[in-house]
């Protein structure tokens, strides 16, 4: 399995030329996951498929990387939240250490729902200053091939049946189904302001951090899943791979703008 952190310095070399210079990096945070799950649910999730999906399409897979958005969850014990300037930084310089490396294409896997907005930065970022690398962002890894698994009237909650059934799947001696607490409806507390955000919106909604009905979990679900996202994310891979227009296109961008 092409890990980063398994390989010693003279196969890193190897697998540079391997992976056609691609490197995934999985995203995520550590959070409180309702009471069944581990707090390392999203970060598990991201790097489990994403090494499976390497396995299929070769590419090297950079070490657990949990220091993304996760402000919401301070309340809770065990939440590691990083400072929001620090974030953006830290992860910046992290896809500069990966292109030092050797490598030229960048795919981040984000596993948390409050990672989008700074990955979308991220990737928007990259046209201050000129990389040798450029990044790749696929937004829908889970949810599009979550939602099509998802028979039920359930949403994709956090915490819910989806994510304890790929956990389930992933590693069951992590979950705790004995501590699942009822099924958690959204207290809408801010129903007032319609869909306005505030720092306060998901606390609102969801205080405890869980949400739809984890009891309808299985581990059969989850192996559905986890078989599905890391197709998914081989794909992904796949067409990464084969690229060639955006690298073009960045040059090209830089050229062309008055800088």
């Amino acid at each position: 399995m092409p890990q980063w952190e398994n390989l010693t310095s003279a196969d890193f070399k190897k697998e540079l030329i391997r992976s056609k210079r691609t490197c995934v990096l999985p995203v995520a945070v550590i959070e409180k996951h309702g009471e069944q799950l581990p707090l390392g649910t999203d970060m598990m999730t991201a790097y489990v498929v994403s090494c499976l999906a390497a396995e299929k399409e070769r590419a090297v897979v950079f070490p657990w990387y949990y220091f993304g958005q996760v402000m919401e969850s301070k309340l809770h014990p065990g939440a590691i939240a990083i400072e929001t300037g620090l974030m953006l930084e830290l992860l910046r310089n992290v896809c500069d250490e990966i292109g030092r490396n050797g490598f030229k294409k960048i795919i981040i896997i984000n596993g948390h729902g409050g990672d989008p907005a700074l990955i979308e930065l991220l990737c928007r970022s990259m046209l201050n200053k000129k990389k040798d690398y450029v990044i790749y962002y696929p937004p829908d890894y889970y949810n599009d091939p979550w939602d099509k698994l998802n028979t039920t009237k359930l949403t994709n909650g956090h915490a819910g049946h989806m994510e304890t059934s790929i956990m389930l799947a992933i590693n069951k001696h992590l979950v705790k189904m004995n501590r699942i607490g009822r099924p958690f409806p959204s207290l809408e507390r801010l129903k007032h302001l319609g869909n306005m955000r505030t720092p306060v919106s998901f606390y609102a909604n969801y205080p405890d951090q869980y949400t739809g009905d984890a009891t309808r979990a299985s581990e059969a679900l989850g192996r559905k899943m986890l078989e599905a996202s890391v197709d998914y994310v081989a794909d992904v891979i796949r067409k990464v791979k084969k690229d060639r227009a955006t690298h073009k296109l960045y040059s090209q961008f830089f050229k062309t703008a008055n800088f």
